[in-house]
């Protein structure tokens, strides 16, 4: 194997998983380590650089960093232990805790008379003006609704998100110099280039949810509800109740909050009822938990056949039980049980099999190209569509996902803005910043806290369900208080604290294969890396892990790490006697819009 460049930015960064996992690439282990240190306000700023809600996401992301978290991994021979750090209830006890930081916010920055239009504000649209108004563009924010916050002020229920809390970091963006166009609904998009912006983003989300076209769907329908409409309605005050019994259609998230909120609107007897099994839902694993834990059945296997009524009165639905049948491929297909179907009487139902983008308001000769699936066509690196100023992001760009997917985009989308209105070239996208230095004070001391504690994860008191199911607008989860966000924070084990080998210091002791309480270090002659990843001190289980290779040394054995089990401990470090092993933290800093993005003496990357 060649040696490894560890100049190369991408290389560490796949070594801190929950940063690489993170779609806005937030530097975890960093703000993890200032919430230890009480310092919530430096943790939240670390936060809303790249994720731009840290008290929002707290409470609601779907946290893709925490199966990436290395923890899980090292404490797999203990299943029980096997748990990754709590990352997202981290990121709001910086919220939480943190001091009064407006005055650390950017301010609108000179007018540079460039003028961006975003339709819609939520999380994508939002993260625009955020990256945008600093550089002195002027953006124009059109919202059908009165308040900014899209989806998550729409769709999220209050018992899950407070609306304090989205006011709060919408408000941060809006008070920076963002012109909100509230209550004004878009119909039209080739009257919004018309009106001269130089550049148009939209971020309009997947606001049309799914039907279900079965018999007695229109004889019944005044008791039966699109998912997401209704709870736009139960977030504005305009439903109040729902029926005694009430089955949720669906697997994912919304049939989730739909249930929950469901629970707390009258419905005493709440089912949620999906045609797949229930590992196959696509609801985050605690979302199907909190249900259950409220109460709420979740029946699986149950194909509906139709709304059953008596005169336009809905009684129940009919259902066709099936089972998973797998073919020779692997390929999987839903079979009829051969038992009776069956009825499930309810007052009321809710349909949350899936949403869709919908842009009835896009003219079909503005010269916007649409897939098949009526998606439009975007450049998935630079978020530009085939009319050169208009950019996609969130929801309306690729179809349903969630709010850090959507901050993702957005930073992206502003990067092409800039360049673009710049006059450079918007595919070549620049690097990130890396920084890396050492964590070492003395001989055995460090900067951060090496220590690995042994603890498990911590749980995330709930308020009482008494208060809770009685009320839409309770919040659940308290959060952790610091007490125990400090003993969260401790199992962090500071994946970005690199271990850094210097080859020419190396005495080839082995003192530091002798201390590694992984086995994660070995010395051996070189060779093809399937080959060397056999020859290692502890099998090589995670073939997806680059391993760390030394140049030749002086046997001609080479040093070999892997990446995959190491604790980042420093005994390696603190053992060596000649300092040929460092520990330097690697902050990776992503590069925003702005002018380190239109130097042309600043590192660019081609996009894909």
């Amino acid at each position: 194997m060649r040696p490894t460049d560890i100049k190369v930015p991408d290389y560490f960064h796949k070594v801190v998983d929950c940063q690489w996992a993170c779609p806005a690439h937030t530097p975890v282990p960093e703000y993890i380590r200032l919430i230890s240190a009480g310092r919530y306000s430096d943790a939240y700023m670390v936060n809303w650089e790249s994720n731009v809600f840290p008290g929002i996401l707290g409470r609601t992301c779907d946290r893709p960093c925490e199966p990436a978290c290395r923890r899980g991994r090292v404490e797999e021979e203990n299943i029980e232990k096997a748990e990754p750090v709590a990352i997202c209830r981290l990121k709001r006890v910086a919220a939480d805790n943190k001091d009064d930081i407006t005055s650390r916010l950017p301010k609108a920055g000179k007018k540079n008379g460039k003028r961006i239009a975003c339709i819609g504000a939520g999380p994508a649209s939002l993260t625009v003006a955020r990256d945008l108004v600093p550089l002195g563009y002027h953006v124009v924010v059109y919202e059908s609704d009165k308040k900014a916050g899209g989806f998550m002020r729409t769709q999220v229920p209050r018992f899950r998100l407070p609306e304090e809390v989205i006011d709060e970091e919408t408000g941060y963006i809006l008070d920076m110099g963002v012109e909100l166009r509230g209550g004004q609904h878009v119909d039209s998009l080739k009257k919004i280039v018309d009106e001269g912006y130089d550049a148009v983003f939209v971020g309009t989300g997947a606001p049309r949810g799914r039907d279900l076209d079965l018999p007695g769907r229109a004889e019944a329908a005044r008791n039966i509800h699109i998912g997401i409409d209704w709870l736009s309605s139960v977030s504005f005050g305009h439903i109040e109740k729902i029926g005694r019994r009430v089955i949720v259609l669906g697997g994912g998230n919304t049939a989730m909050d739909c249930c929950r909120s469901s629970k707390r609107m009258g419905g005493e007897e709440v089912k949620v009822i999906v045609r797949s099994g229930f590992e196959e839902m696509k609801a985050s694993p605690w979302e199907k938990e909190d249900a259950m834990h409220e109460g709420i059945p979740i029946l699986n296997f149950m194909v509906p056949k139709s709304f059953e009524h008596t005169n336009g009165k809905l009684i129940g639905m009919m259902f066709e039980k099936v089972k998973a049948e797998f073919d020779a491929k692997g390929r999987r297909s839903l079979v009829p049980t051969g038992e009776p179907d069956e009825l499930v009487p309810c007052d009321d139902v809710l349909i949350a099999v899936g949403q869709e983008n919908a842009f009835p308001w896009i003219e079909k000769d503005i010269g916007l190209e649409f897939d098949k699936w009526g998606m439009p066509v975007v450049d998935k690196v630079t978020m530009q569509s085939t009319l050169p100023k208009v950019f996609f992001g969130g929801d309306s760009a690729f179809g349903p996902k969630n709010i850090i997917w959507a901050v993702a985009h957005g930073h992206e989308a502003a990067v092409s803005i800039d360049k673009m209105l710049s006059g450079e070239e918007i595919t070549q996208r620049p690097d990130p910043n890396v920084r890396m230095l050492s964590q070492k004070m003395g001989i055995h001391e460090w900067s951060y806290d090496n220590d690995v504690s042994p603890e498990e994860r911590h749980i995330v008191p709930w308020a009482a369900a008494e208060k809770t199911l009685k009320s839409i607008k309770i919040e659940v989860e308290l959060g952790f208080d610091p007490k125990t966000g400090f003993k969260e924070a401790q199992r962090c084990l500071n994946c970005d604290v690199q271990t850094v080998f210097a080859k020419d210091l190396c005495i080839e002791c082995d003192a530091c294969v002798d201390i590694c309480p992984m086995d994660c270090i070995t010395f051996t002659p070189n060779g093809e890396e399937p080959d060397l990843r056999t020859r290692l001190t502890a099998p090589s289980l995670n073939p997806t892990q680059d391993l760390y290779v030394s140049d030749a040394l002086k046997t001609n054995r080479v040093m070999v790490k892997d990446e995959d089990v190491c604790l980042h401990c420093g005994l390696c470090a603190e053992r060596c006697p000649t300092g040929a092993w460092d520990m330097q933290k690697f902050l990776l800093e992503m590069a925003y819009a702005g002018p380190a993005c239109r130097s042309n003496d600043a590192p660019q990357r081609k996009a894909a």
